[in-house]
């Protein structure tokens, strides 16, 4: 058995322990993918298109409740009267900025990569958050490093 199917059974364990759906359903697809033979097809796919999938199904799931009416322009209207409505808004586009930054690291800068894929290994499992760390992270780490990098040419 390789190293990788360890990992990825004692993953399996992890998410089975804590009780975490997203982490069993993504381990047990990715080892049926392998062990069924198409790995060498549907991973590389995976690997590259992955994220703009599952962006992309994220969105669909935030606008089906424009799509089925629930929301519409008038409630729009309504909540930019709060100023809550205004710090999601914001908050909105500072994250897609944040996440855009972050998208260049992963493909640049693989051992980081390891270190976003763990972590949010972790926050799924042991935490129970969501798997959309390794992109925001990403950024997230992106704008720590050109801060960083700021202060270090400033100070040498």
């Amino acid at each position: 058995m390789s190293q990788a199917t360890i990992f990825m059974l004692i993953l399996l364990g992890v998410g089975i322990f804590a009780k975490n759906q997203s982490l069993i359903i993504a381990v047990a697809f990715l080892l049926i993918v392998k062990w069924s033979g198409f790995g060498d097809k549907i991973l590389p796919i995976a690997q590259q298109k992955g994220i703009n999938i599952g962006v992309t199904i994220i969105t669909i799931a935030v606008l089906v409740p424009i799509v089925t009416g629930e929301i519409g322009f008038k409630d729009l209207q309504h909540a930019l009267k709060s100023y809550y409505a205004w710090i999601a808004l914001a908050s909105g586009i500072l994250v897609a900025i944040i996440a855009a930054n972050g998208i260049e690291l992963l493909e640049t800068d693989p051992h980081i990569t390891v270190a976003l894929v763990f972590g949010t290994i972790l926050a799924v499992a042991v935490f129970n958050g969501v798997a959309v760390g390794p992109l925001i992270g990403a950024g997230i780490a992106y704008m720590a490093m050109k801060i960083a990098e700021f202060f270090s040419t400033i100070g040498g």
